[in-house]
């Protein structure tokens, strides 16, 4: 592995502000093969938060910085998270525009996407001049005041035959009150002009809390692969006790009511995963065939939400910089249950990295019986423990020093024949994604003695692993590696490879 950093905490494939205080990302829009993430931050604790650009080419793995594209003016003391879409040939940008009284919906305008790549300015705090403020779209009215975090996404042109496709413009906002917001439904033909339909409410069991502190909603739509159906799953964040728990609701929305057919599921169980936002696409990004089959949607790692003292962290301390986002995960509709599985590319990008690292293990674990993989620095000290236990995933990072006493993340598994693992190192980050994306966990866990060396494998019971490889970066001499033979009974013939994700 690359030699102890200073800056060994960072992340290389997550994306990371480049300094400061990452709060949010504001929104994601695909164009073709290049990956644009907005994102909400602070360049120091003091200062209000302002919107970053980022793009990665061909790849989410390799993040360049372009000249941020929104700052608080005149009135404004911050300038929050939002939605962007491809509108009209250019970029629609919309956000929270924060004043001293209250909050609003605003939009600004990009003309010239690929401009914003060409060159980057010396001075860090530079606004693009491509980036045009257009003004309030949505501001208060009789019925809600204080609107922010929209989420904008095409509307449909017939609401009873999503066959026909889309025209005009949904948006989904929070308003109200901090301690008691509500979500509501807006409808525009141009994006400009907003009709409030009303509070968003539910039909059927939705498995949230009556009084439930709903904020961060998103939707994205999905034909489910069982039934052939378009449905829409709304991305939504409850506040819990100051500390956010994401999930999803799958059903079909129609004017401000949404026809519940898969109650609340917590969208992840790691110990530091929220505020989920989708991917939004330009025109000719993805077929029409294409749509529906899958969407892409990225979290903000971070175990608490918008009350955390991001000051407090250990990657601050160290190296200047707070909070990265998860790597974009590819999401599936099977039945009324949400898959989640890691991008293309993702181990090309490890062997191409200096100090990333990554395990996949195809396995059997009856009952009773578990796969462990230790993560280890370079002094063979275990940073964290995945366990496989036929049944459940756990993230374990109590041992480790910084972690100490954690609890551990427990996700359930439903026990399927196959019992796979993919395990994504990244600086300061890991991922699990198990059973072919049944189940998808990120945690935070630092390495105080550099990046993550290797990786320590065992199995108790009757456990056994089929199939296994470690991914280190090209350079990384394969010396010290633990030897899978003999937890490892492959045979070709007997037991033909189905990959560990789907």
């Amino acid at each position: 592995m690359a030699e102890t950093s200073h800056t060994h905490h960072r992340p290389e494939l997550h994306l990371t502000s480049e300094a400061g205080l990452l709060f949010a990302p504001a929104g994601v829009l695909l164009d073709g093969d290049t990956w644009h993430v907005f994102h909400q931050y602070r360049p120091s604790p003091d200062e209000g938060p302002r919107w970053a650009h980022q793009f990665s080419e061909d790849t989410p793995f390799s993040w360049d910085i372009s000249d941020d594209v929104l700052a608080p003016t005149g009135g404004e003391t911050q300038v929050r998270a939002g939605a962007v879409v491809a509108n009209k040939g250019g970029v629609d940008l919309y956000f929270t525009s924060v004043t001293a009284d209250s909050s609003a919906i605003h939009v600004a305008r990009i003309d010239d996407l690929d401009a914003t790549m060409e060159s980057v300015s010396d001075d860090p705090l530079s606004l693009d001049s491509g980036v045009v403020r257009i003004g309030r779209v949505v501001g208060d009215s009789e019925s809600f005041t204080r609107f922010r975090s929209p989420c904008v996404v095409p509307d449909w042109e017939d609401g009873t035959n999503r066959e026909e496709g889309h025209e005009g413009w949904l948006m989904l906002a929070v308003a109200g009150p901090m301690e008691k917001p509500v979500v509501v439904i807006l409808h525009s033909p141009d994006g400009r002009d907003w009709q409030n339909s009303g509070r968003l409410t539910f039909q059927g069991a939705h498995g949230l809390p009556e009084d439930a502190i709903m904020v961060s909603p998103r939707l994205i739509r999905l034909r489910d692969e069982v039934d052939g159906e378009i449905y829409d799953i709304l991305i939504i964040t409850v506040e819990e006790n100051g500390v956010d728990c994401s999930g999803y609701v799958v059903g079909k929305l129609h004017d401000a009511e949404f026809t519940v057919v898969t109650p609340f599921t917590r969208i992840d169980h790691g110990h530091d995963f929220s505020r989920p936002r989708n991917t939004n696409y330009t025109s000719g990004t993805v077929t029409e065939d294409e749509r529906y089959s899958q969407a892409h949607i990225f979290g903000l790692m971070n175990g608490v939400g918008r009350l955390d003292d991001l000051t407090s962290h250990k990657s601050w301390e160290d190296e200047g910089w707070a909070n990265c986002l998860s790597v974009p995960r590819v999401v599936t509709l099977q039945d009324g249950t949400l898959f989640q599985t890691p991008p293309e590319g993702l181990i090309p990008a490890i062997h191409e990295s200096e100090a990333a690292a990554g395990w996949t293990g195809l396995c059997d674990i009856p009952n009773g019986s578990s796969v462990s993989i230790e993560l280890r620095d370079r002094e063979g000290n275990t940073a964290a423990v995945v366990h496989h236990r036929h049944s459940e995933l756990v993230i374990d990072r109590s041992m480790n020093p910084c972690h100490e006493n954690d609890p551990v993340a427990v996700a359930p598994l439903s026990a399927e024949d196959t019992d796979s693992v993919f395990i994504v190192v990244d600086g300061s980050t890991v991922e699990v994604f198990a059973d072919g994306g049944e189940v998808a966990m990120a945690s935070r866990v630092y390495f105080d003695q550099g990046p993550i060396f290797n990786f320590e494998v065992t199995t108790t019971g009757e456990a056994s692993i089929i199939n296994a490889e470690a991914h280190y970066p090209d350079e990384y001499s394969s010396q010290g590696l633990p030897d899978l033979d003999e937890l490892t009974q492959f045979n070709p013939d007997e037991d033909p490879h189905e990959g560990p994700v789907r």
